[in-house]
């Protein structure tokens, strides 16, 4: 069943041979599988959720973010996101003033003006009296 923010299987089979071999040889417990930790990385990017909240169904949210770093450290995630965004449709792309910050002179103010005064400047110049 997929769910919200996972990968589909056409997303998958692009990707699957530019990650690490699942068998690695070694004894012990088997390491969770690329798919479900690949898809804990891109539950968290997409929910904006701190690591400590990934759903249990991705395994530990110690062993995802390990896997992150390593992933990152290896560039296999730079290669696994240009792959996926090589069909990105942009039609659907948006961008609204909430997300994209602006400098301050393209709001009109003039560049090298004078810095803006505090409440308690202003009241520094005020004459103390004032002439009759």
């Amino acid at each position: 069943m997929l769910r919200r923010y996972e990968l589909n299987d056409d997303e998958w089979s692009r990707i699957v041979n530019l990650l690490p071999p699942e068998n690695t040889g070694k004894r012990g417990r088997p390491r969770k599988s690329n798919r479900t930790i690949l898809n804990g990385m891109v539950w968290i990017a997409r929910s904006g959720a701190p690591w400590r909240d990934l759903p249990e169904r991705y395994g530990p949210w110690e062993t995802v973010y390990s896997r992150f770093r390593k992933w990152i450290e290896d560039g296999i995630l730079d290669n696994i996101f240009r792959i996926l965004s090589l069909d990105a449709e942009f039609e659907e792309l948006s961008m609204d003033a909430s997300i994209v910050k602006a400098h301050q002179h393209s709001a009109g103010a003039k560049k090298g003006g004078l810095p803006l005064k505090s409440a308690g400047a202003e009241a520094d110049q005020v004459p103390k009296s004032m002439p009759s």
